[in-house]
């Protein structure tokens, strides 16, 4: 295995130098740095937006998810992103309408410029800071454990995670966002390539699909229906579950920025129902390799923490269960998963920051460039305190930021002054969420998960200043 990875490793990285080199352009605009010169195709963007949205959380998340709460899983993506590539058509028609009014220097500028408010930025910032540096966290932390399976008491987990996180700000400072889409490419290519080698290798120890589910009947009936054996899928949970991925356009900037830069409407149009296809080929075999673990491996792992099992099921199932070819195969699909992930939200931190500044432009890139630093040494840290729940954390990431999405779908579909009550309740709404994941307060309230309640609220809020804005309009004529 460790032959295939050093082969493999060199490829990879020969592929990456050569992206970044042909990134690169001396005495590009910033623009052409941050935004890849807004002219993505088709193929591109297909693999650009589905890198980002499915990464190191599909790769260790996904079967660990399917593992240990069952098939209600399927309902939690495959159904919620669905709903979400219609809702990309949608959304997307009408923020790059927006775009070409406003010009677009990341979600946080752009929202400052609808509201005429600074404080409508630095909310949406705020808010993509606290959660997208814990999803970052999650990839750096994937990686650090696979090396660590792959070469044990090589060097410590936190050195791997030094290391990709250096390889990162190599690579985005040497070709900004065109490279960074390179990147994405790749991976993209061989986290669909590697997911279904070992999908195919797990349902093929069962002895095919109808099999699968007679055996986990036997081992592990709960898996087989909602609420699962940890009762984690309630009504409520996929609900607020399917709002918080169907908002994940609008919220998380790196993907926002993708609808943003493709090169015409034909294409992010195209782009969204292929992301859609790509989706349901990307998660189906984590099925076979979450329920494999569960019927094959649940002797191995009763009685571990759940950290534990996580680690032992990873490196059972991607490294010593299979060919030394794919597992190496896999290893350098997970590093190129992390990288592309890591980059892509790093970055977008970065776009974000660049929005609220206003002074010259040189100025700006090099404060960029410096956040992006801090960002990165900040999801390292993190990165060292996650050793676990790696769905979950994903999902907290979407649900904590989708709580923007009234006050950002507002500042775009608005083509008048609406009141800005909706900035200062969305800031409430954040503080609420926050201190919720504390425990300082309850996650529910009448009954109701605090995460769909406040978006609710928020979105009534909105609806409530639309309404309250058109009728000022009126009175002013």
């Amino acid at each position: 295995m460790k032959t295939w990875i050093l082969i493999l490793g060199i490829i990879y990285v020969g592929l990456l130098v050569t992206a970044s080199l042909r990134s690169y352009k001396k005495g590009r605009s910033v623009e052409d740095f941050m935004l890849a010169g807004s002219n993505i195709g088709i193929i591109l963007g297909v693999l650009t937006y589905a890198a980002a949205l499915f990464s190191t959380f599909t790769f260790l998340g996904m079967p660990d998810f399917f593992r240990r709460h069952g098939i209600g899983a399927w309902i939690f993506l495959a159904v919620s992103d669905g709903a979400m590539v219609f809702f990309i058509l949608w959304f997307g028609y009408h923020i790059r309408n927006k775009v070409k009014q406003l010009g677009f220097r990341g979600v946080a500028g752009m929202i400052s410029n609808c509201y005429g408010n600074r404080w409508a930025g630095y909310t949406i910032f705020l808010t993509a800071f606290l959660f997208l540096i814990p999803y970052v966290g999650i990839q750096i932390q994937g990686i650090a454990i696979f090396m660590g399976a792959a070469f044990p008491n090589f060097i410590p987990s936190w050195g791997w995670a030094v290391s990709i996180v250096v390889v990162m700000l190599i690579y985005s400072e040497i070709g900004g966002l065109k490279a960074i889409v390179y990147s994405d490419a790749i991976q993209g290519v061989l986290l669909l390539t590697v997911l279904w080698i070992i999908g195919y290798n797990c349902l093929s120890e069962f002895g095919g699909i109808a099999a699968m589910f007679d055996k986990i009947e036997v081992d592990h009936v709960a898996l087989l229906s909602t609420p699962g054996p940890e009762g984690l899928f309630t009504p409520q949970f996929f609900i607020a579950s399917m709002i918080a991925i169907v908002m994940i356009p609008v919220t998380q900037p790196q993907l926002t920025t993708r609808l943003v830069v493709m090169k015409s409407m034909k294409s992010m149009h195209l782009m969204a129902v292929a992301v859609g296809a790509f989706a349901i080929l990307v998660i189906t075999p984590t099925i076979f390799i979450g329920m494999y673990g569960a019927s094959f491996l649940k002797d191995s792992l009763d009685g571990m923490s759940v950290a534990q099992q996580a680690g032992s099921f990873f490196e059972e199932v991607f490294l010593y269960r299979q060919p030394g070819f794919v597992a190496a195969l896999a290893l350098v699909g997970l590093i190129a998963a992390g990288l592309s992930t890591t980059n892509a939200q790093i970055f977008a931190l970065g776009s974000e920051l660049r929005g609220l500044l206003n002074m010259d432009e040189n100025k700006v890139m090099r404060i960029t460039k410096i956040g992006i630093f801090i960002f990165a040494v900040i999801a390292l840290a993190f990165s060292e305190v996650i050793k676990d729940q790696i769905a979950l954390l994903a999902r907290v990431s979407f649900a904590g930021t989708a709580l923007m999405g009234p006050m950002i779908l507002l500042g775009i579909l608005s083509d008048r002054k609406v009141p800005t009550f909706i900035i200062w309740a969305s800031f409430a709404g954040l503080m609420i969420f926050l201190l919720s994941l504390g425990g300082v307060i309850a996650n529910r309230v009448i009954g109701v998960r605090l995460d769909l309640f406040l978006f609710l609220c928020l979105s009534l809020v909105a609806i409530l200043s639309y309404l309250l804005g058109k009728k000022e309009l009126q009175l002013a004529r």
